[in-house]
């Protein structure tokens, strides 16, 4: 009979839940004692096979946790002693140990090998007073978080004794260390706690005092400890042959994003003054000394009191305290409540819903009840009921259901020595877990587990109840230093893909790291918002884009509190905003320079119809009428003209107007702005050159601008013609031009004044390839130069173009003669065989390098915009020599005139005017939503509606259908004005080559 004090009867030992490794660990164990030397540590293990109680806890052990299973083999003697004696003995007896042996250590590597034994002893005696019940919960985790201390506090003498024998700095107290130092480290979360689990890490913030130790070394006593903290993490958490001590976690520290692993108390202290968050003033809550100078650590923690313990909290504090706890989202039928799969820490009553019970009321109460400012969540229950803030009766339910939740944590994680919350998914797994747990009915556990769990949800549920819920989407936590793991799982439900990084980015808005989110107030607010802004994000086109997009808006404002209120008063507004960032790159570029625009979307009769055109240069001109300064009329002319497009772009996304109403508005701005800054580009010109003797200068829209069918993305193509000169005409300034160099280089500073890149961005890009002899032709011609190329030289495109010509500026009797000399050459006679030659030619051109092949290239797809134009542009040159009045700049008016003359019939003009219409409405949007080609893929279901209603059909589908019968009319009239006829016509007539010649 074997004398075994510290377990005095097998009843208390879980049976072992696989028998396959029990036999495989009776081999091992064999093996071991084998080749054990020691005769009398061979006959102990031989007879603790032999006895009832050693052998059930052996095959306890076994048959429960490959963990234990290598620790015990690993550790017979160890074995022998713990079993001989109490394990409160035994445990005093280890920790006095390795302070002995290792507290003067100086070689590194022993020192390692050492602590991770201590380690693997450590673990082995608290596991086993656990599964054999000899030890409460609350004394298992204090114990784990006394040996991390011990640890802690032995690595960081080393290390200190390593860096003052380098000659970094003088060691005041060598016999102790840390002491005199300023060097400190607190213990976060369950060490400061002293709540350690089995398999914790440890969260740990590494301070010092700057004054407390003269720097004698070679670069600065910051970069000293940053080094030495490094050195702790690789004592503590290094894996060797002898496994680790402990994982460590820096990164609760003010601001770990940007701050080194070792920060001055001075920086951290102004940090939390002005930065710091309810999260951590909550974190804090459980902050304690755990090694290092004590003196200085408590002399921070001292200065944090007025942080960590508010005695005024307004309400937008208490807010903000609430829905810290809104924000997990225990609201009872929000989530599911299992066995198989839950999570004990994070899951729906769980032990995270216990402690932040605690932790958020000692927020409220603990400014003005110095009882509340206790680190364990069991002081912390106890506080609230001495306090009269919670009845006894659930307390002690919080109580037994921590208790339980823990016990089944330790089980989880001394299984395979992996930090884990996780019941197993398959019945095997977690029947295996309850006989571990010492069930002999599985379905017990469960029962006791979703006990529980459904009490601990319904008090967390019940917490601050008259504070209105953040949503029913599942976990939303943003706080603390790690990525909760159900809010990534939320994040990914509501359809973004990125959400690891995505959650990183919304922690580091609490971190002050914008302008916007540096006040507490803007954080507070930013907080209740969250659910709703990632609803509303999560729904756009491109759920990750559109986050992007948020961010880099956020990034560029210069406050957030005004915003996040008008958010929070206007709900739409957030939901604009988020359609804006996930489906419009280009309103959410301009948005994300000018917040204020919203302000303008809330105002009345932002939705109406932009004013008339008169009006809206009124609007400019007095604008610019307010600076004489050139470079600030180039950024307020941005300004204006990117406002309105914002406007009407908004119109569009919301569906109060679409592409084909909004093309005229985008065109007057077009026409404004030459209108405006025109007269200034040449007021500025003259100052150094002088005038003409005949100054007129003429601006011709041509294109999109000329034929007002400009869309938000549109370039401006143009001609620049001025009054004929006499050949030796000069300006009249003191660095005189002759006319031809006067007028090209005037045209290029109104280029110049139109593309020119400032701090507000550029208006358009300017295409001059349509200007007489194109890239090769001066900038600028005269209008007798202009009247003879035109009639001389211009190919049939070239009189194609010429249809949408517009003079949008100049004076007004040279814009007459333009119009007058324009007309006059669309009204030639032309060769109706030849006509209709060339233009299939240039169209058959056309297809070769763009073949509108792609279902949505609707500009060059076969029955598509490029189609219906030319149709239109053949009209009029075919016929306006006998009827000039179907000319007009716009498509659709001439297809409807052209039907009046009866020179297409009424059904095509029918199908083209409807075609032109679906198309322009479609392009309009799509170049608003995107800046790359568009496909499918890219459309959110709420973007393929807006496509189809503002296209008339029901939905995607029938859009679909309607663009594909819509382009087949559109080819087949294509085929029958232009193609047959072409076809008849090419045996007839002469290469172009030969008529020039």
């Amino acid at each position: 009979m074997i004398h075994l004090p510290f377990i005095a009867e097998s009843n208390a030992l879980p049976k072992a839940g696989d028998l396959e490794r029990v036999r495989l660990g009776w081999e091992k164990w064999q093996e071991a004692v084998n080749h054990i030397s020691d005769p009398a540590l061979a006959e102990f293990a031989n007879n603790l096979t032999q006895d009832t109680v050693g052998r059930r806890l052996l095959e306890s052990v076994f048959g429960n946790s490959p963990y234990l299973s290598q620790s015990l083999l690993a550790e017979i003697a160890f074995l022998q002693t713990l079993l001989q004696n109490d394990p409160d003995t035994i445990f005093t007896s280890l920790l006095n140990g390795l302070e002995q042996e290792f507290g003067a250590e100086d070689n590194q590597k022993s020192l390692m090998t050492g602590l991770r034994r201590g380690k693997r002893q450590a673990a082995l005696l608290i596991a086993l007073a656990d599964i054999a019940n000899l030890w409460p919960v609350e004394k298992i985790i204090i114990n784990l978080s006394i040996f991390a201390e011990t640890t802690l506090k032995i690595a960081l003498d080393h290390l200190l004794r390593q860096a003052a024998g380098r000659g970094d700095f003088t060691l005041k107290f060598p016999q102790t260390p840390a002491r005199g130092t300023g060097l400190f480290i607190i213990g976060m979360g369950k060490l400061g706690a002293r709540e350690l689990n089995y398999s914790s890490d440890i969260d740990l913030i590494v301070l010092f005092e700057n004054d407390k130790l003269t720097y004698t070394g070679k670069r600065s006593l910051g970069d000293c400890f940053v080094k030495l903290t490094q050195g702790l993490i690789q004592i503590m958490n290094e894996r060797t042959a002898d496994g680790y001590v402990f994982r460590t976690d820096l990164r609760l520290r003010p601001d770990p994003g940007s701050t080194p692993i070792a920060i001055s108390t001075l920086a951290a202290e102004t940090y939390y003054e002005t930065a710091g968050q309810n999260w951590e003033r909550a974190a804090l809550i459980k902050a304690r000394i755990v090694a290092g100078d004590a003196e200085s650590g408590e002399r921070f923690l001292k200065y944090l009191t007025p942080f960590m313990w508010r005695k005024h909290l307004d309400f937008a504090a208490i807010d903000d305290i609430h829905s810290i706890k809104r924000q997990i989202n225990a609201h009872k039928g929000l989530r599911d409540i299992k066995v198989a799969g839950q999570n004990v820490k994070l899951g729906p009553g769980g032990i995270r819903e216990i402690e932040f019970f605690a932790q958020t009321q000692q927020l409220i109460w603990g400014g003005r009840e110095t009882e509340m400012r206790v680190g364990g969540t069991f002081p912390a229950l106890n506080a609230l009921v001495v306090g009269s803030h919670l009845k006894a009766e659930i307390r002690d339910q919080l109580f037994d259901a921590y208790r339980f939740l823990r016990r089944v944590e330790h089980r989880l994680q001394m299984t395979e020595d992996r930090q884990t919350h996780l019941i197993p998914e398959s019945e095997e797994g977690w029947h295996a877990l309850a006989v571990f747990l010492g069930y002999d009915d599985a379905d017990e556990f469960a029962e006791t587990l979703l006990s529980h769990l459904r009490v601990v949800e319904k008090h967390y549920g019940e917490l601050f109840g008259e504070a209105p819920s953040l949503g029913g989407l599942g976990n939303l936590v943003f706080t603390g230093a790690e990525n909760d793991p159900e809010t990534l799982d939320t994040l990914n439900k509501m359809g973004f893909s990125d959400v690891t990084n995505i959650a990183t980015t919304i922690r580091n808005w609490h971190h002050s790291r914008y302008h916007a989110t540096r006040s507490e107030r803007a954080r507070q607010i930013l907080t209740e918002l969250m659910p709703a802004l990632l609803t509303a994000l999560s729904q756009t086109t491109d759920p990750d884009t559109a986050f992007m997009k948020f961010d880099e808006f956020l990034s560029r404002l210069p406050a957030g509190i005004q915003l996040f209120s008008l958010f929070h008063s206007n709900p739409a507004l957030l939901d604009l905003v988020a359609e804006i960032m996930g489906s419009s790159p280009r309103l959410a570029d301009r948005l994300s320079r000018r917040s204020i625009l919203l302000d303008g979307v809330l105002s009345q009769g932002f939705f109406d119809s932009l004013p008339p055109q008169d009006v809206l240069r009124d609007e400019l001109h007095s604008a610019l009428a307010l600076t004489e300064d050139f470079e600030e009329v180039l950024n307020i002319s941005r300004r204006w003209a990117k406002d309105r497009k914002f406007q009407l772009g908004v119109q569009m996304l919301r569906g109060t107007t679409d592409a084909e109403a909004a093309a005229p508005h985008f065109s007057n701005i077009g026409d404004i702005l030459f209108q405006e800054i025109q007269p200034l580009v040449e007021k500025e010109f003259s100052n150094q050159y002088g005038v003409m003797p005949k100054p007129g200068l003429a601006v011709i829209a041509m294109g999109k601008l000329g034929s007002r069918e400009m869309t938000v993305a549109s370039d401006i193509d143009m001609i620049f013609i001025y009054e004929n000169q006499d050949e030796n005409d000069h300006s009249s300034g003191e660095r005189s031009l002759d006319h031809r160099t006067y007028f090209s280089r005037l045209s290029q500073r109104i280029i110049n004044a139109m593309t020119a890149h400032t701090v507000e961005g550029e208006l358009y890009e300017v295409d001059m390839r349509l200007r007489p002899s194109g890239e090769s032709g001066p900038i600028a011609s005269s209008l007798e130069s202009f009247r003879r190329y035109q009639t001389e030289l211009a190919w049939v495109w070239e009189h194609m173009a010429l249809t949408r010509a517009r003079v949008i500026n100049g004076p007004s009797a040279l814009g007459e003669q333009i119009n007058q000399t324009i007309h006059d050459i669309l009204t030639l006679p032309r060769d109706p065989e030849q006509l209709v030659f060339d233009v299939a030619d240039m169209r058959a051109k056309i297809a070769e390098h763009f073949p509108g092949d792609e279902f949505w290239n609707i500009k060059f797809r076969r029955g598509g915009i490029i189609d219906i134009e030319f149709i239109a542009q053949y009209l009029q040159l075919k016929h306006a020599h006998k009827h000039p009045e179907i000319l007009s700049t716009n498509t659709i008016t001439t297809l409807t005139l052209a039907a009046e003359k009866n020179l297409i019939s009424r059904e095509e003009c029918k199908q083209l005017v409807e075609g032109a219409g679906m198309w322009h409405r479609i392009q309009g949007l799509l170049r608003m939503c995107f800046k790359e080609a568009f496909t499918e893929e890219k459309a959110s279901i709420a973007l393929r509606q807006r496509m189809a209603s503002t296209c008339g059909a029901v939905d995607f589908d029938e859009l679909k259908t309607t663009m594909e019968r819509i382009a087949e009319g559109i080819a087949e009239i294509f085929n029958q004005q232009i193609i047959a006829p072409a076809q008849q016509a090419e045996t007839k007539i002469k290469p172009k080559e030969d008529i020039i010649s």
